[in-house]
């Protein structure tokens, strides 16, 4: 592995042109340019280029030649589960307080990660509990008032409200399964 990282040469327009610390006397090919593309989000753009003069003891020159691409396909996830409405201040009242079944409420923030990692298990519960259970997401930085009333310290906080009064509640990014027997224990059948 030494030798491979003593044998790699890399130029920029900025820096002084480095040799290789490796003897002219081996027979293993050499990569004279490789264009590396340059990503921004999911695609990628031949725009920057890396020149690299290399000798190799081993014959791993191939790999370099191959000139494969790196594309980032993402799965389509929002089919197996249900989009859970935001809520507002404006809105608490009629669709929490006043609901005829239990309803659960995740208290969130758009700069939270825990946050993004517990949303798509609470859109799946909301799949799993239709006709069961009300869900509603609320950002705590749009609407401080209900999140103040409830005393949320820390998102995401999940709590669970029956017959207007809050229940129990979650604090943090938890597992499926303990959202589960936590609505389980409020299901109305």
């Amino acid at each position: 592995m030494a030798s491979l990282l003593d044998s790699v040469t890399v130029t920029r327009v900025f820096s002084l042109p480095i040799t290789s610390s490796i003897s002219s006397a081996s027979k293993a090919p050499s990569v004279s340019a490789l264009r590396i593309p340059e990503f921004r989000g999911l695609k990628a753009s031949r725009r920057s280029s890396v020149t690299q003069s290399a000798s190799f003891v081993t014959n791993l020159g191939s790999r370099f030649a191959r000139g494969g691409r790196i594309v980032c396909e993402a799965q389509d996830t929002t089919a197996a589960a249900v989009e859970v409405p935001n809520i507002s201040d404006s809105e608490w009242q009629t669709q929490v307080l006043e609901s005829d079944v239990p309803v659960l409420v995740e208290f969130w923030a758009p700069w939270c990660g825990p946050c993004r990692m517990i949303h798509p298990i609470v859109d799946q519960l909301a799949k799993d509990f239709a006709g069961k259970f009300k869900f509603y997401k609320i950002n705590t930085d749009e609407c401080p008032n209900t999140a103040n009333r409830y005393g949320i310290r820390s998102v995401p906080t999940v709590i669970i409200f029956k017959d207007g009064e809050k229940k129990d509640s979650i604090i943090g990014a938890v597992p499926k399964e303990t959202l589960e027997k936590t609505i389980e224990r409020f299901v109305v059948e």
